[in-house]
């Protein structure tokens, strides 16, 4: 017998019997989707991480606060609850003023204080929308935290100087407040403070479920002067140089704030710097082992299906003993009766697996857990070659007991 004419004896007992047929293929199918479709929302969230980091530019550190360690905390950097306190205190201007201006620090390129108000009721001729975010910076800002403007433009160092109520707005804002209408040079009012439009910034999108197009960025004087008072800095952004050069820019900036905080020896440092570079790093390694583990789980399923080709497979051979008799009585050979069999499990898991990738793709266009799915080449690639192994390894031993029955035993069996 040909490759043929056994392929032809497989399918005609798999559609003998439909629903048992159906039955094994759905394990598969369940398995090979939820392995792909786990893998998916895992580089979904990795993606969407990335996505938000990349936001504030791979160049970027962001230095704020942290005043775990003053006014009599935990002790410092060594982890000795005994050992010297320093007296937290707020980052300032003049922090920043220094690392821009000191010569230990080449490898950083800008440097840009921010304050931040939340919450902002803003209107603009009886339309009114309260903006999430109100920041308060200087022009470097943009370029360290990759926020360019498709309409208008940035103020400058000469707004910041003179403390011109000037705002650059986001597309939420926008499309609140203005509609169709170009916002750029009309006056809004930010907290009871008119400020003029200079510029619309490009669209970013969602992240993390927050709206990072519900943004307004003004000259740091003017949002003092009318927002937040004059005191600590919510934040510094610095720009290093190059992505190469972060973990370089973190070393100086560290030095001086060191310096002028008056930190020494084992005592907490009362402001903390996230380094972008090394975070992306660190997320990615993070949702890589988070992917795989996700992948595992959902491999289970298909080792599932697999016992269960065993299960129907040996249920077969049981049920077509007298039919193997009599094949094997008329002269097929081992290989016929092995290969029959082989075949009718490969096709199972085989059929299982494709109807499976099908179902993925279909559930990828849909939001899971608030991630949207990407679907991963490879995880179809794989979770169909699995399915296919699974099919001829947990077929092969029910295939292997059919090929060695007896013609005479098989013909006597009730």
């Amino acid at each position: 017998m040909n490759v043929l004419e056994i392929t032809r004896f497989a399918v005609r007992g798999l559609t003998a019997n439909k629903m048992r047929s159906v039955l094994t293929m759905l394990g598969i199918l369940i398995g090979v989707a939820a392995v792909i479709l786990l893998v998916a929302v895992g580089q979904g969230s990795s993606d969407a991480i990335k996505q938000r980091i990349q936001s504030l530019g791979a160049n970027t550190l962001t230095v704020s606060a942290s005043f775990s360690g003053g006014f009599g905390g935990p002790a410092g950097r060594g982890g000795n609850a005994g050992g010297p306190r320093t007296q937290a205190r707020g980052l300032t201007l003049e922090d920043a003023r220094a690392i821009a201006a000191s010569g230990d620090a080449p490898s950083v390129e800008s440097v840009s204080p921010v304050v931040t108000s939340a919450s902002a009721t803003t209107t603009y001729e009886g339309a009114s929308h309260n903006i999430s975010q109100v920041v308060g910076t200087y022009p470097s800002y943009f370029e360290a935290t990759n926020k360019p403007v498709v309409s208008g433009a940035y103020f400058t160092n000469q707004d910041v100087t003179a403390v011109r109520k000037v705002v650059v707005i986001g597309k939420t804002v926008a499309d609140e407040l203005f509609g169709r209408l170009d916002p750029v040079g009309k006056k809004v009012n930010i907290q009871g403070a008119a400020f003029t439009v200079v510029g619309v910034l490009k669209e970013s999108g969602s992240t993390g479920g927050q709206d990072a197009d519900d943004i307004a960025v003004a000259p740091l004087p003017a949002v003092q002067q009318s927002l937040t008072g004059y005191g600590s800095l919510g934040g510094i952004v610095v720009q290093a140089t190059s992505a190469e050069t972060t973990d370089a820019a973190e070393a100086e900036i560290t030095a001086i704030l060191d310096q002028r905080h008056e930190i020494t020896g084992s005592a907490s440092a009362d402001y903390r710097i996230l380094n972008q570079a090394s975070l992306q790093e660190t997320v990615t390694e993070a949702t890589g082992t988070f992917t795989v583990l996700l992948a595992a789980v959902a491999a289970i399923s298909l080792l599932v299906g697999g016992i269960g080709i065993t299960n129907i497979m040996l249920v077969t051979v049981t049920e077509r003993t007298r039919e193997i008799g009599i094949r094997k009585a008329i002269g097929a050979p081992r290989g016929a009766i092995l290969g029959q069999f082989l075949i009718e499990a490969t096709l199972l898991s085989l059929v299982g697996g494709l109807l499976g990738v099908g179902v993925a793709v279909a559930g990828s266009q849909f939001t899971i857990a608030g991630v949207q799915p990407v679907i991963v080449p490879q995880s179809i690639v794989l979770a169909l070659g699995v399915s296919v192994a699974i099919g001829l390894f947990f077929g092969s031993y029910p295939a292997n007991r059919a090929a060695k029955l007896r013609p005479i035993e098989a013909l006597r069996f009730e």
